[in-house]
């Protein structure tokens, strides 16, 4: 009786809130903490650094997946991960008021991130084992788009409800960390608060509201079956036509952006005299969550149409072009330092735009290039890996150069960066042909 009531219950009820919960914590590290951590003193070099390292999870979380189906259910590990999430979120809020606040914050960040990367596997097992293929079609659209609401929310509306706080605390833009440091530890306290309250309320309502109408297998795998497998899919992905080529082409492609992925929010905070361009966290709370995340899912929406009609390989190249290309908006920005609000926007909106339409690109060919073959699933999520990997790697030096170089020289060094992404790009061979004259003709 309490399976056939949980199955009816529609996928609008907990489709959209089970992805926000995956988007939130992920922009909560990635993103937002790069701010707070700026407003607390801490170097960029250590921002960089260390905001990237612990985002490994995610890059590695193909490695314990196949274990999660040995124990209990893929609803259960959505709400208690939701839920330890949430808890983890109010001890990193707490924190900001003792001497090593970094320390504690970062480690238990990193608990976070791995608690999250498990919460996406599962919340992707629950999806795609709960509705059918049909369905599954339908509310794939929802997926991404309360993703992005959550990216919306947290690196938009609160980091400019951060500003706003500050300032209601006491906080005066361009006054001294020592002056400011109070009215931002609250200010600060009360986000990542806010953040833990809102994933243990997602938990809670989950508990009642995710579907769960799966059966414990009575046949399950030991773990050491799960790592022969685990090893011998890795194995296979090796055997690929042009896999080394391939996976050359998946770190090179966002090179240039994960120089800069850390780097350019760091540059808009600080201060004119170091190079930077000292907007207050209300406009970059605007300019990126409202304007750069419309421009986003607008980029992403034409590159979905324009490599539709024309095919993958047609375009890829262009797509590698806007993709890369738009970082020169931070090199003008960094060696003019405008103090026109309008024309920064536009830059950023700029970025935003080529981020998600070149995006699409990278995602397709791992698709239609790199998955196909017996182990489709598991060969995208261990590309996935390499990608993130690629990205997290130059994050992680990106603070160490930007302090050595100052931020106009190291926006100049991100666009030469982007150079080897160009060249790859150009003379990447196809293994699976998707001519849109061929299909036609076999229409």
């Amino acid at each position: 009786m309490l399976k056939e009531r949980k199955k009816q219950v529609k996928p609008a009820f907990w489709v959209p809130t089970a992805y926000f919960a995956m988007g939130l914590p992920f922009i909560a590290i990635n993103l937002v903490s790069v701010f707070m951590f700026k407003d607390l003193g801490v170097s960029d070099t250590q921002i960089a650094f260390w905001t990237s390292l612990i985002m490994m999870p995610w890059t590695l979380k193909f490695l314990w997946s196949p274990f999660l189906e040995m124990y209990r259910t893929k609803k259960f590990f959505v709400v208690i991960t939701q839920l330890t999430s949430g808890v983890l979120f109010g001890i990193v809020a707490f924190s900001l008021f003792f001497d090593y606040f970094f320390a504690i914050s970062i480690s238990t960040m990193a608990v976070i991130a791995f608690s999250g990367a498990t919460h996406d596997i599962a919340c992707d097992g629950v999806y795609m084992a709960e509705l059918d293929k049909e369905t599954q079609a339908k509310y794939i659209g929802v997926q991404g788009a309360f993703y992005n609401v959550a990216k919306l929310v947290a690196n938009g509306g609160l980091v400019a409800l951060a500003g706003a706080l500050a300032e209601h605390f006491g906080a005066i833009e361009g006054a001294s960390l020592s002056v400011n440091k109070e009215a931002y530890l609250s200010a600060w306290m009360i986000i990542f608060g806010v953040i833990g309250a809102v994933m243990v309320l997602i938990g809670m309502y989950h508990i009642r509201v995710l579907p769960s109408t799966q059966v414990p297998s009575t046949a399950k795998k030991t773990s050491r079956e799960v790592r022969r497998e685990l090893v011998a899919v890795i194995a296979n992905f090796f055997t690929k036509k042009h896999i080394l080529y391939y996976i050359g082409f998946i770190i090179l492609y966002r090179l240039g952006e994960g120089f800069i992925m850390k780097i350019a929010p760091l540059f808009l905070r600080a201060s004119r005299d170091v190079g930077g361009l000292g907007l207050t966290l209300t406009e970059i709370g605007t300019l990126n969550g409202v304007f750069g995340s419309g421009a986003f899912v607008l980029g992403s929406l034409l590159a979905g149409i324009y490599v539709s009609r024309f095919g993958l390989k047609r375009t890829l190249f262009t797509l590698c072009c806007v993709f890369n290309l738009p970082f020169m908006a931070y090199t003008f920005l960094a060696v003019t330092q405008p103090t026109n609000l309008y024309l920064i926007g536009s830059c950023i909106t700029l970025e935003y735009f080529g981020y998600g339409f070149g995006f699409v690109g990278l995602i397709l060919f791992m698709m239609q290039q790199i998955a196909p073959g017996k182990h489709q699933m598991s060969h995208y999520a261990f590309a996935s890996g390499i990608m993130n990997l690629g990205v997290m790697l130059p994050g992680m030096a990106s603070g160490y150069f930007s302090d050595l170089l100052g931020y106009r020289d190291f926006f100049i060094y991100v666009l030469i960066a982007t150079i080897p992404a160009f060249l790859i790009t150009y003379f990447i061979p196809f293994t699976y042909d998707d001519s849109k004259k061929k299909q036609h003709k076999n229409q």
